[in-house]
Parts: structure tokens; sequence; C-alpha cells
């Protein structure tokens, strides 16, 4: 049975967040990397999410978008 914190993909490719995010994110209408880089620095403010849950998606979005930089 999968446990409701572990990672998962979600609609926003290359992301991998726990299901609780994903449905706070998508309840905020929040679907694009675009969307989540533009209110990034304000996730606490979002209902549901809390500090440690927002650097969880702060530091999977840092990681996802250093990972689409092209390598020198």
């Amino acid at each position: 049975m999968p446990n409701y914190y572990d990672a998962h993909e979600g609609p926003i490719p290359g992301l991998r967040l726990p299901r609780y995010a994903w449905e706070v994110l998508h309840g905020e209408g929040i679907t694009t990397l675009d969307q989540l880089r533009a209110v990034a620095d304000q996730l606490e403010k979002r209902p549901g999410i809390g500090p440690k849950t927002a650097q969880l998606i702060r530091d999977e979005l840092a990681r996802e978008t250093s990972s689409r930089k092209a390598p020198d």
C-alpha cells in the first residue's frame, strides 16, 4: 500500500512530491513550473502548506530546474 508521504510524479513533469503537496497545489490552481516558480517564495501562505512542506517543494523545484540546465 502506498504511503501518503511518498514522493509521486504529478501534473508538473519532473517534480516528485508527496501526494498531499500535489493536492494542495492542484487546489490552488498551480499546474505548471512557471506558476510554481512565481509563488515559490510564498508557499507557506497557502492553506495546507507548512514550512517543511514549502521547503520540500522549493528543494524539488530547484532540483528540477538545475537538471534542465544544459551541461557546459
